[in-house]
């Protein structure tokens, strides 16, 4: 029976062993796990990322005042963007925001409802953001908005892990074999193709189709579904080397989070602006709401907020 139980005893150690090691490495994953803005005050707090945490949903769902459908790599503007608005009115204290991909939330007016998960939100926004050129489009097919108004802009940027240990140094490194790139996916969301131009700008088609035709069938570019919450994770968890993304989002990771990463300038003459624009819906749920958050978006304590996470004022 001896004989026997020794090796019993080892699996079960060796099973502890494991189960701590996983423990561990879950743990330290969970430092960079979104959400990354700060909860709502009051009620009881439940999120276990990654299995039940909720990171672009924001706010009262239930009966809100006041509905923001935002594009998603804005996410990090909301938790101070709506305490502001609040101090300026008052009056609107029930605010539900999303920060999901555009694309998404387009498809989300067309349809009628989100589902995600378990859960189904039939909400109409009152406003709906996006860039400049995508609401354009969106105006002319549907004849969706009231009213438009630029409130922001972002250039493209490259994130990397501290150190840049595949020392990548422009958008030319991301066609090499060994540099694991994550890209948003042309389906849905609009950044993929400002950074496909750019990639055009910085080495013609052949760049562009070597990250984002050659290296898809191979793996090592990885089309995301929710860019501005998997391409920064996907770096900080060492499953991706370099991601294009809008420089806000590098700043956030790096200055205001002050996770692990650096960023990668892009020069300005490969470089893409995106402008950001605020459209009022005409068959806004709240029409008083929906006026007057779209004239806060254009307020000096809106610029603020966008100021402080690195963004750029619209043009004049």
């Amino acid at each position: 029976m001896a004989r026997h139980a020794a090796p019993r005893w080892r699996r079960a150690l060796l099973a502890g062993v494991l189960a701590a090691a996983c423990a561990g490495a879950s743990a330290g994953q969970a430092d960079y796990l979104p959400p990354w803005n700060p909860p709502p005050a009051g009620g009881e707090h439940f999120s276990v990322p990654p299995v039940d945490a909720i990171a672009d949903l924001h706010g009262d769902v239930v009966d809100p005042q006041l509905t923001v459908f935002f594009a998603g790599n804005q996410f990090m503007v909301v938790h101070d963007l709506v305490a502001a608005f609040k101090q300026a009115y008052p009056q609107y204290t029930r605010i539900y925001v999303e920060t999901l991909p555009p694309g998404i939330l387009a498809k989300q007016i067309e349809t009628g409802s989100l589902v995600m998960g378990n859960l189904r939100i039939a909400l109409k926004p009152d406003i709906y953001t996006a860039g400049k050129g995508a609401i354009a489009a969106r105006q002319k097919e549907h004849h969706w908005f009231a009213a438009t108004a630029d409130y922001a802009r972002n250039p493209l940027a490259i994130l990397v892990a501290r150190g840049n240990p595949k020392h990548v140094e422009g958008l030319q490194d991301l066609a090499r074999p060994e540099v694991r790139v994550s890209m948003p996916n042309p389906a849905w969301e609009g950044i993929a193709k400002q950074i496909e131009a750019s990639y055009r700008k910085a080495g013609g088609e052949a760049l562009d189709h070597a990250v984002m035709v050659t290296k898809v069938k191979d793996g090592s570019t990885f089309l995301t579904h929710i860019h501005h919450r998997q391409s920064p994770l996907r770096v900080l968890q060492g499953e991706s080397d370099a991601a294009p993304v809008w420089a806000t989002e590098a700043y956030f990771q790096q200055h205001i989070l002050h996770h692990p990463v650096e960023t990668v300038a892009i020069p300005a003459a490969q470089n893409a602006v995106a402008t950001y624009t605020a459209a009022r819906m005409k068959d806004a749920p709240h029409p008083q709401a929906a006026k007057d958050f779209f004239a806060f978006m254009q307020s000096p304590a809106a610029q603020a907020v966008y100021r402080k996470y690195g963004f750029q004022p619209p043009r004049p």
